[in-house]
């Protein structure tokens, strides 16, 4: 899909959604690493959540979403043994491809690194 296109969409829906009151808005990039993710959409800082049950591949297949990322969340880790995928690997992958970009590894259910990356994306948790 062309980026104005996208740009179009994601701008004729902001205009629907009251945002008063909205701290944060958190747009997803894309479905799946395989979805082109090589142009901005506006955003202040971009995180890319990959995950262990990916492969271990998943980010020299798919360069691009990883190149402007400010943060790498790797999701899963506590499989990596079970799919065989090294944690380590996939890290120095993305640092290759993307040396300034935070790699952090997450467990989402546990919470684990979750913090982390609400710190580096500037965010404050906060409770309603």
């Amino acid at each position: 899909m062309d980026k104005n296109v996208v740009a179009q969409l994601i701008s004729q829906a902001i205009k629907k959604v009251d945002l008063e009151g909205i701290r944060f808005l958190f747009i997803e990039n894309v479905g799946n690493v395989i979805c082109p993710g090589e142009f901005p959409r506006g955003a202040h800082e971009r995180l890319v959540v990959i995950s262990v049950t990916e492969g271990p591949y998943t980010v020299i297949k798919h360069p691009y979403i990883f190149r402007e990322a400010d943060v790498i969340a790797l999701n899963k880790i506590d499989l990596a043994k079970a799919m065989k995928v090294s944690t380590s690997r996939l890290e120095r992958d993305a640092q290759r491809i993307n040396p300034h970009a935070l790699f952090i590894r997450t467990n989402a259910i546990r919470g684990v690194g979750v913090v982390r990356i609400i710190q580096s994306l500037g965010l404050r948790s906060y409770r309603s």
